[in-house]
């Protein structure tokens, strides 16, 4: 490899570093999970299990990256506008504080040359939450404010078994910040805290070719829990003193068909699975006394279809769709994640030259108003998070590969 590509790589990686501690990270529903990776998959509606043809297979199946040779590096940066709408039962209206949230990605693979082996690393955040809301909206001692960032750095190797099928396996290692912010009991008063920890666990993938036309992937990604360690403060009543709360993320799964009736066309659906029921009560534990939050969240899937057409000098366009079931129960919502279902539709294009590779997708997030009634609440001033809840978005994602 020459002096200047190490270079380069390093460059990017530093700045995907970077970029991964320093966002804020929004939610897009099925809980606080990113499902949107790469701009090329989330134009198909993030089905892209079964194809995984570009450096992103390290996140969607990194089996998929015996199909590339030589380098590849590639960055790229997702960023939705994040606004959730709140009308409670008297019919005030309130929203969240609009932000604009990018979440950026870097992906390297190496193919052996004349060899079955490929390795990648990848820099992602599978995970994250960033919301907040005005004091007016009649439950800031449920929620005020919550963010997480949780970014991933994730190296796999891949094994080509036969021209048609091919298996890879990788650690992950994890890093997390969680900050939550919300009033006590006065219009005045305050919880607040910050934490973090590191973890680790893994992700495998399978890709098989029984036809030219047809391919079925699969990837998982195992549960991991984080221990946040920080500090916590309920003003004016306690000073800041030190706090812990465990929190675990679910294991996901996802399974994939594409169809190639021609070289040009690929149409793929793919179920995708998060295990959220392990998610049951966060405690955040202080010498002062322990503050309990119920969750109690359920698993829940997404629906995901795409298609994609091939034009001369390396253009492409897709069409996608998917569908994302809520996580979150009635009876334990809670407005710092305000999790609905919701319809995620995208149209993206690119370009796949001889070095330089680049795709641009536009998607239009939304859902239902949600209605939450008879919910538990913990507030000591009686508040409740019942009301009807919606979610419109919009999110631009950009990818830019070079092939070494």
């Amino acid at each position: 490899m020459k002096h200047t590509q190490v270079q380069t790589i390093l460059a990017l990686v530093r700045l995907s570093v970077t970029l991964l501690v320093a966002c804020p990270l929004g939610a897009l529903g099925l809980g606080f999970r990113i499902p949107n990776q790469d701009a090329e998959a989330t134009g198909r509606g993030n089905a892209f299990v079964a194809t995984a043809d570009n450096p992103s297979a390290i996140y969607y199946n990194p089996a998929g990256i015996t199909q590339l040779e030589g380098q590849n590096a590639q960055f790229g940066m997702h960023a939705s506008s994040v606004n959730s709408e709140y009308e409670a039962p008297n019919g005030r209206h309130s929203k969240t504080i609009f932000e604009i949230q990018p979440v950026p990605q870097f992906y390297y693979t190496y193919s052996w040359p004349k060899k079955p082996w490929s390795f990648g690393l990848g820099m992602y955040a599978p995970y994250g939450l960033g919301l907040e809301w005005p004091d007016t909206t009649g439950f800031r001692t449920l929620a005020l404010e919550g963010r997480l960032l949780y970014a991933t750095i994730n190296p796999v190797a891949a094994w080509r078994i036969h021209e048609r099928l091919s298996l890879a396996a990788g650690p992950t290692f994890n890093y997390g910040r969680v900050m939550l912010r919300q009033g006590i009991a006065t219009p005045a008063d305050e919880f607040k805290f910050k934490g973090d920890d590191q973890d680790w666990g893994f992700n495998c993938g399978l890709l098989w070719r029984p036809h030219d036309k047809w391919s079925l992937g699969a990837n998982y990604r195992s549960a991991t829990t984080m221990n946040f360690n920080g500090k916590s403060e309920a003003w004016p009543y306690t000073p800041r003193e030190s706090t812990s709360a465990r929190i675990p993320f679910g294991q996901f799964a996802a399974v994939g068909v594409s169809f190639r009736p021609s070289p040009r066309w690929n149409v793929e659906f793919n179920v995708d699975w998060t295990d959220w029921d392990r998610l049951n009560t966060v405690t955040f534990k202080r010498s002062s006394g322990d503050i309990a939050f119920p969750m109690n969240w359920q698993s829940s899937f997404l629906y995901e279809a795409g298609i994609s057409r091939s034009f001369s000098h390396g253009y492409f366009a897709s069409l996608g769709y998917f569908f994302s079931g809520n996580s979150t129960t009635t009876g334990n919502f809670t407005p710092l994640v305000p999790d609905t279902d919701l319809h995620v539709a995208s149209v993206g294009m690119g370009r796949k030259g001889q070095r330089w590779n680049w795709a641009l997708t536009y998607q239009m997030i939304t859902g239902p108003w949600r209605t939450v009634s008879n919910s538990q609440s913990t507030s000591l001033a009686g508040e409740s998070a019942d009301g009807k809840y919606h979610f419109f978005n919009h999110a631009l994602n950009f990818s830019l590969g070079y092939h070494f």
